[in-house]
């Protein structure tokens, strides 16, 4: 699983800080999670292949997640595309940029389907045989969803030398991996525990931004891998994020610890602040496997 960050910063963009975007890499599928200015320039930036990108989820119509979206299609139309395209987003989403293709004469020449969200419970939008996706529902000043990526639990792993031992035929072999237990070459059931290893843990991601403080959603994101939580201010601003409905860096590490997350990423800072590292220092008060979010930096996971 790798997160690429393509903007991390909140409300307007400058020549140093970009707005939300980034884009996940997990089990084959590259998805791309909001899309604020600039984003495609971005992606160019950090080398990301335009034709890879099938599923794309916003998580509010704030502009500093979707403004960059419109140009984006329009490019796809210009270089050719005709792979289906999904967009995963808040009602209103496809009148939106359905309207700016209309009125540039732009529609797009590839299949582009809108997937609009209105439910306030966590609803499954996406699943195949490797991935689900989850929304979680947020509190923030318009409607707005986060959303949680989740591995399905491999195969299990042949241990080949094992089996060969066991006499057991190679036309068992995907059986064997699908869990059962088979029949060997002499008529003996042989117990999959015995020819096969665990799959590796299955992972999972959670993106959360923007938010007011809402530890109701801790028992969905309960023990995941990964938790990005925007932490748009430091404790100084409290008083801000009722009125902004945003969070701080200690109330994300509070979500954090609360859901039991492997990894806290923070990001969505305020211009105000010139010191990010104030963010870390802040939150590992409160839990201590903080990563900072910066504009083109990748993570492995």
């Amino acid at each position: 699983m790798k997160l690429t960050i393509l903007g991390c910063h909140s409300a307007t963009p400058t020549i140093s800080a970009h707005p939300t975007s980034q884009v996940l890499e997990i089990k084959g599928h590259l998805f791309l999670i909001d899309c604020g200015e600039g984003t495609q320039v971005q992606l160019r930036k950090c080398k990301v292949k335009f034709s890879r990108i099938k599923h794309i989820f916003i998580s509010h119509l704030h502009g500093d997640h979707f403004f960059g979206l419109p140009g984006l299609v329009s490019t796809f139309r210009l270089m050719g595309r005709d792979a289906e395209m999904h967009i995963y987003g808040p009602k209103g989403i496809k009148e939106a940029i359905l309207l700016l293709l209309k009125l540039g004469k732009s529609y797009t020449n590839f299949p582009l389907y809108f997937h609009e969200l209105e439910e306030k419970s966590p609803q499954l939008i996406f699943e195949d045989e490797t991935v689900t996706v989850e929304t979680i529902p947020l509190n923030h000043r318009v409607y707005t969803n986060g959303f949680l990526f989740k591995e399905k639990i491999d195969d299990r792993r042949l241990d080949v030398e094992a089996a060969r031992k066991a006499k057991i035929d190679l036309s068992y072999y995907n059986k064997i991996k699908k869990g059962a237990d088979v029949l060997n070459r002499e008529g003996k059931l042989i117990p999959n525990a015995q020819i096969t290893f665990d799959p590796p843990a299955p992972k999972s991601y959670a993106f959360c931004s923007d938010t007011f403080f809402a530890p109701e959603i801790v028992p969905q994101i309960l023990d995941t891998t990964v938790l990005y939580h925007e932490s748009t201010f430091l404790e100084s601003h409290l008083h801000l994020c009722e009125k902004t409905k945003h969070s701080t860096a200690k109330q994300a590490a509070t979500i954090a610890k609360m859901a039991n997350v492997g990894k806290l990423i923070l990001g969505h800072y305020s211009g105000r602040y010139g010191n990010l590292e104030l963010f870390k220092e802040e939150a590992q008060e409160v839990f201590q496997n903080v990563l900072l979010a910066e504009d083109e930096k990748s993570f492995l996971f």
